[in-house]
């Protein structure tokens, strides 16, 4: 009796202590989910990611009214109509995948922090777990568990990694206190359209080499959406982008195939300030598509990386 007793009180101290410890330590963030977007025009819309971009459409797991355009079978694009009153914005929200302990100690670990979280986590049609959050600027912010999605390799998609989802942001540092003090992301990279001035900053997944990208905009004291700001701007900054080996194959591949047909486009592949060759794409709504070498061919501007690249 006095065995079983010991045996069941070390056994409520382990549980407890796995409790307090998934409180406490952050799960770990592994890489970017996916992108949610909205659409004005799904049909075009559906040609732009399954013909030029090359994706595989399927039922969206989150939202019956969306669907999704999986890049492999860990990435997607989610695709959502346009709702009342959305004005010029075109993005939903980002996501990123979660490794161990798990979404929901993830949940209690942001409230732990004192972050606003919802009541629970929620399961989607595809079995992943999942909640969302707002960052400290107001974007919506999905944290997963990794899809189960079968071994999935689209034929003709143009790219298989999503390697940075990028958006607008006023203030640095204010994000740096979820990202990079809450959340542990890694500077990765910053530069500018001038090398005295920032505006863009790059960092990691704390557990991964995928990577956020602040696509700085205005001053600190700005919120929201500039009212003098355009469609085609905010589709500039609310971004994505697929990794390659090489760009010029890629821009190679999409107009032997026509699929650049009536897409607005960059004329050619260009090395950006980063020293990476990209090529810019716009989907019909005007979120940017960016293609970009995994490494770079030439120094960068700004600042050197300061972590490892991601890779096919």
């Amino acid at each position: 009796m006095r065995s079983r007793l010991v045996a069941s009180l070390l056994l409520l101290a382990s549980c407890t202590a796995l409790t307090a410890q998934t409180w406490s330590v952050r799960p770990k963030i592994t890489g970017i989910s996916h992108i949610a977007i909205y659409t004005s025009n799904p049909a075009a819309t559906e040609h732009f990611y399954t013909v030029t971009v090359g994706a595989v459409k399927l039922p969206d797991p989150e939202n019956p009214n969306g669907v999704i355009y999986l890049v492999g079978d860990k990435q997607w694009i989610e695709v959502l109509p346009l709702p009342p009153n959305s004005g010029i914005n075109r993005l939903d929200h980002v996501a990123f995948t979660l490794g161990w302990p798990g979404v929901e100690s993830m949940r209690k670990f942001l409230k732990a922090k004192g972050w606003a979280v919802p009541d629970r986590v929620t399961r989607s049609t595809d079995n992943c777990i999942r909640f969302d959050v707002l960052d400290p600027e107001g974007n919506k912010v999905e944290f997963t568990s990794a899809p189960v999605f079968a071994q999935i390799n689209p034929p003709n998609i143009i790219g298989h990694h999503i390697i940075h989802v990028g958006f607008l942001v006023h203030d640095r540092a204010k994000e740096d206190t979820f990202y990079r003090a809450l959340l542990g992301f890694n500077p990765y990279w910053f530069g500018g359209m001038k090398d005295d001035h920032v505006d863009w900053v790059s960092q990691q997944v704390p557990d991964g080499h995928d990577w956020l990208e602040y696509m700085i905009n205005g001053s600190p004291t700005d919120t929201g959406i500039p009212a003098s700001m355009s469609q085609q701007l905010l589709g500039v900054l609310d971004h994505f982008s697929i990794g390659e080996d090489s760009v010029d194959t890629a821009l190679a591949t999409l107009k032997a195939g026509g699929r650049l047909k009536d897409v607005k486009a960059d004329e050619s592949t260009k090395i950006g300030k980063d020293g990476k060759g990209q090529f810019n794409m716009y989907d019909p709504d005007g979120i940017r598509v960016e293609l970009m070498n995994f490494h770079a061919t030439e120094k960068p501007c700004c600042s050197p990386f300061t972590a490892q690249d991601p890779a096919r």
